[in-house]
């Protein structure tokens, strides 16, 4: 089909084809087709009966989504398929039903008047009835004609119809079969006389015959509240009722004359007013033709199964509506014979709007749009339709001016979705819809606080359209559709768009109810989960408006940092900032980011980031100590430890709440540097804080004290535990793993793998590589040590932590002096004495000429805690330990 709008923008509509490139929807066919083929079988079975006013009714399927997600052209395409074969995608396959089908698509768009509306969807399902049966439903037929004369006196009903623009290619045949019609029921009570009276004479005439019984009105018009029907005052309220009639006469047909309507409801949500009075006549017409099939788009899911609308409607509850009573999140496990009968069109995949627009514009059979362009317009349309035509529309908009469209062209909102959106939204719904549109994802507390109100109903309604998307599993249930939220957020055109002092006002507001729900969350336990949440969400309101009340975000950086587990706070790209901080909150941002991203980047990248933070002077005096201590870290894991001391020194002299881990990282330096005494002597002031069980088993393990170190480790994984610190207890079980490597490659082995699962959900890169070191360990003594070495130290460098390069190197020692390889062993020392030549470490050196039973370098100024001879013992025995183990495991 042409693409009319595209064929009358251009001087030259032979330059190119445009078509309306229908993508697939496959699955909305597939359920419509199922949902039909029950109505189908349920209709034509023994049972059914066409009276019957009590049972569920299951004779519809709803589809409903955002405005622009192809709700209109489903229909229309159902339509056509309905109609013809020819006219449905291949990729829908043939239907499994053989009956006659007469589709009807009735738009309800801009509802004006309830009666009119009423009377125009009745009249449009008669006219269409009129054409494909060519023979008139006698009691339906009288009702709609005495109806007629009494609501529209002197008005011909041919007239009318033309009148109000329902006229088709049957609108003639209508009045004659009507009157057909009556003439078939004068004829059937022998009153020839009445064909030409008046309706009412022969609704009477009627009425009278079926109350004695007559036997041929009886057959003509037999259902049991016709009587009722037609003594009622011929109002709208009776019409509504006349549906029931209607069906009726459509179960007498013979057998060869069967037809099954299929109506066809679209823009269901322009039927909406304060009251539901045409969504209860649509209701009745729905639930009284119990044999016609009826198909409902909207923009909301119909809510006839809320039992909560008892009394707005005539027929609600689940029981009534079985299959509109599942959840729009979660599939509602089936219940009885009936199959869902609500659909959310979803959004388009990348695949189907490449495809789409692909084929939408083409010249000589290839698109017209370019990939790169078709691949801008994907991204940002997040899979609406209408925002792929829209864009569509844009691309021979720039075209015309004579210049080639390119991709940052459809960097782009579009008004007209915008005002698609908000067009049937109240006006409190719209602040909100403005509100929640600062959030990547929310519940109703905090969009009820975001936007400043004082009770969660609106909110509550928001979320019944489907512009939202609901997660019921995710920590903040409820989020807008990306497309959405962008038109929102880049609104300058509806009459009641936000000032920027508005946006800064709610993200204000946003901040703080994000701080409460952390703090009063915080206050009854840990929850890691909504810290983090919390944190991406509140940066990034914080960075965008420039807010200086940070408050709460500095207890909640620290919170993050404490727990050692690096979930990426990665924000999205500010293009208005410029290289350097220039707000509070770019500064606390990029603190946090370069503290996260450590474990993926060289350690002086780290160090360059903070330190160009520490320079900008935007941090407080607390944020301060915390970009100083991680910087000291990234100076320690580099090797610089003269830098790595004075940033430690800094931060312990300030006695802020990094302290504690200060005083560990000198007592950690201390070690570095060989004099285990002054590390020792710390242990006793750290405490949990300062976690003292890691610093005491290091010093431990590093003299060979493989025993001592597996009890620190062990009690600083059992206090971690404890306090449910997740990072901290991966450390001291690679640690556990680490030490036992050396002496029990068994337990070793069992502690590695332990570790391992730990890292899986943590973010701790120099751990992960710290326990691929001790699985060296761990193997010593056996063939591939020295190339899986190798491959070690090139990760290591990639990561930029060269501190690591010094355990290898010690690992590589421990393998060549277990086999006995005396040459390779002098190689390895050398190399260590130059990763070593700064200081840190140095005593590894040592520990190398001990394994091998060698000499104390002269030059060594290690100071341990036991004597030399202890020392050089213990490493030597581990050595010969790990040599029996081989001998009698081979």
């Amino acid at each position: 089909m042409a693409d009319l709008r595209a064929l009358f923008s251009s001087n030259n509509p032979s330059e190119y084809d445009a078509v309306e490139a229908f993508t697939d929807r496959q699955y909305q066919w597939a359920v419509t087709a199922a949902a039909l083929g029950e109505h189908l079988h349920h209709v034509a079975s023994a049972g059914f009966d066409v009276e019957d006013l009590e049972a569920p009714r299951s004779n519809l399927i709803m589809f409903h989504g955002v405005g622009g997600a192809g709700k209109s052209t489903l229909l229309r395409k159902i339509e056509a398929a309905l109609t013809a074969a020819e006219e449905r995608p291949a990729q829908w396959g043939a239907p499994s039903w053989t009956q006659r089908l007469l589709p009807i698509r009735i738009d309800l768009s801009r509802s004006a008047s309830t009666g009119a509306d009423f009377e125009r969807a009745i009249l449009t399902i008669r006219l269409a009835l009129a054409g494909a049966l060519g023979r008139g439903l006698p009691s339906f037929d009288v009702a709609l004609r005495h109806y007629w004369e009494v609501t529209h006196p002197g008005e011909l009903l041919d007239e009318y119809v033309r009148r109000t623009g329902i006229a088709g290619r049957f609108t003639n045949l209508l009045p004659g079969q009507l009157q057909a019609g009556v003439g078939e029921v004068a004829a059937a009570l022998a009153l020839p006389g009445l064909i030409g009276s008046a309706a009412g004479q022969l609704t009477s005439a009627l009425v009278t015959a079926l109350r004695e019984r007559h036997e041929r009105a009886q057959a003509l018009a037999g259902a049991k509240r016709t009587v009722d029907l037609l003594e009622a005052t011929p109002d709208l309220e009776a019409l509504s009722f006349y549906p029931h009639l209607l069906a009726y006469d459509l179960d007498q047909l013979p057998a060869k004359k069967r037809i099954v309507p299929v109506v066809l409801l679209d823009t269901f949500e322009d039927t909406a007013d304060r009251h539901r009075d045409l969504e209860r006549l649509l209701q009745r017409l729905v639930w009284l033709a119990p044999n016609v099939f009826f198909v409902v788009a909207g923009r909301s899911r119909l809510q006839w199964a809320d039992p909560a609308l008892h009394g707005q409607l005539d027929w609600t509850g689940p029981t009534a509506w079985p299959g509109l009573a599942s959840s729009r999140t979660v599939p509602a496990p089936r219940t009885g014979e009936h199959s869902a009968r609500q659909h959310l069109i979803g959004d388009l995949s990348p695949q189907d709007c490449e495809t789409h627009l692909a084929r939408r514009l083409t010249i000589e059979g290839r698109p017209l749009i370019d990939a790169d362009v078709r691949a801008a317009i994907t991204a940002r349309s997040h899979g609406l339709p209408l925002h792929l035509d829209l864009a569509v529309s844009r691309f021979l908009e720039i075209r015309r001016t004579g210049r080639a469209p390119v991709p940052a062209d459809f960097d782009y909102s579009f008004p007209a979705l915008l005002a698609r959106t908000l067009s049937d939204l109240t006006a409190e719904e719209r602040h909100l819809l403005r509100s929640v549109s600062l959030l990547d994802a929310w519940d109703l507390d905090l969009a009820t606080r975001t936007a400043g109100l004082t009770h969660q109903a609106p909110a509550r309604r928001l979320t019944e359209r489907p512009l939202i998307a609901e997660n019921s599993y995710a920590l903040w249930p409820y989020h807008l559709h990306r497309a959405i939220r962008s038109a929102v957020r880049e609104d300058t055109h509806s009459e009641d768009r936000w000032t920027q002092t508005d946006w800064k006002q709610a993200a204000t507001r946003a901040l703080a109810a994000l701080g409460d729900q952390w703090t009063t969350a915080a206050a009854l336990g840990p929850s890691r989960l909504l810290l983090v949440a919390c944190l991406r969400q509140a940066l990034r309101l914080a960075r965008d408006y420039r807010l200086t009340d940070l408050g709460w975000l500095t207890d909640a950086a620290y919170a993050y940092a404490d727990d050692s587990v690096w979930e990426p706070l990665t924000l999205p790209t500010d293009t208005t900032a410029g290289p350097v901080p220039d707000t509070a909150a770019d500064a606390l941002a990029e603190v946090l980011t370069a503290i996260t991203r450590r474990q993926h980047e060289h350690r002086q990248r780290t160090v360059d980031r903070l330190s160009a933070v520490l320079d900008s002077g935007l941090l407080s005096s607390e944020l301060r100590e915390l970009a100083l201590y991680y910087r000291a870290k990234a100076y320690k894991d580099l090797g610089q430890g003269d830098a790595a001391r004075a940033g430690m020194r800094q931060v312990a002299v300030a006695d802020g709440r990094l302290a504690p881990k200060a005083r560990r990282g000198l007592a950690n330096l201390s070690r570095l540097a060989g004099d285990f005494p002054t590390a020792l002597a710390a242990v006793p002031t750290l405490g949990w804080k300062g976690r003292h069980h890691r610093v005491l088993g290091d010093i431990r393990w590093s003299q060979a004290d493989t025993a001592q170190a597996v009890v620190a480790f062990e009690a600083g994984r059992a206090e971690a535990e404890e306090r449910g610190v997740a990072g901290e207890r991966a450390m001291m079980q690679v640690r556990l793993g680490l030490a036992l490597s050396f002496a029990d490659p068994t337990r070793a082995a069992v502690e590695l793998s332990l570790a391992h699962q730990l890292l899986e959900s943590l973010d701790q890169r120099s751990n992960t590589l710290l326990a691929q070191t001790a699985a060296l360990i761990k193997d010593a003594g056996i063939d591939g040590v020295i190339d899986r070495a190798q491959v070690l130290d090139t990760e290591i460098q990639a990561a930029g932590l060269p501190f690591l390069h010094r355990f290898v190197a010690l690992a590589t020692a421990f393998h060549q002096a277990v086999r006995g390889e005396d040459q390779e062993l002098g190689a390895t020392i050398s190399r260590l004495r130059e990763l070593t030549v700064s200081g840190d470490f140095a005593y590894f050196v040592d520990i190398a000429h001990f394994m091998a039973g060698l000499p104390r370098p002269a030059a060594s100024t290690t100071r341990w805690t036991q004597t030399e001879g202890q020392v050089r013992a213990a490493w030597h025995g581990l050595v010969q330990a790990r040599q029996e183990h081989l001998r009698t495991s081979s």
